[in-house]
């Protein structure tokens, strides 16, 4: 008789053949439907850090200010392809494109590009994906001219924010903390 005991585990995906890329006015759909699948963070679009002249919107103006910020050129962010399929996302771009994501930040500071979010599928995570994101938005945002990558995550225990990724994912590629955001997450930077 087979073993159903981890038949609700997580499958841990072959990460052989991943690639990750950017999002662009030309990739913007494999975005678009990994955030239309069930469970994707269609209630946020990634706008939660990001500049708006109002506090609530509705999920569909989310959705339309992304995607105009998108084909306008902007740097959003990368996302993981696996087997012809759109599988994770990472938004990484330049900090001055963000909402103010600490107090302490210094808006004269330049070429600085920040990490903020990731989604993984339920289904995917523990495998591995976040952090094979994190290792592409490092050396995405270190192409594109970034002097320092600024990132914001919390301690793996934290009730909140976990979208952001756990430091000690952050502390294993070589980030520094130089402070606190908040109650929960660390601000944390990669120099190169």
């Amino acid at each position: 008789m087979p073993d159903s005991s981890n038949a609700s585990q997580p499958q841990k995906p072959d990460l052989a053949g991943i690639r990750f890329v950017e999002v662009t006015p030309k990739t913007r759909a494999d975005f678009e439907n990994l955030f239309e699948q069930p469970g994707a963070p269609k209630y946020c679009w990634c706008m939660a850090w990001r500049h708006s002249s109002r506090e609530h919107i509705q999920n569909d103006e989310k959705k339309r200010m992304m995607m105009a910020l998108i084909d306008a050129g902007t740097p959003v962010g990368i996302v993981a392809e696996l087997d012809g399929r759109t599988v994770g996302w990472c938004s990484v771009a330049p900090r001055e494109t963000y909402r103010k994501l600490s107090k302490q930040q210094d808006d004269a500071e330049t070429r600085i590009w920040s990490i903020v979010c990731f989604y993984v599928p339920r289904a995917l995570r523990g495998g591995g994906l976040a952090s094979a994101l994190l290792d592409a938005a490092i050396d995405h945002a270190f192409s594109k001219g970034a002097h320092i990558i600024e990132a914001y995550p919390v301690d793996e225990a934290a009730p909140s924010y976990r979208f952001m990724g756990f430091r000690d994912m952050f502390v294993a590629r070589g980030f520094d903390e130089v402070g606190t955001a908040g109650t929960r997450r660390h601000v944390m930077r990669l120099n190169r």
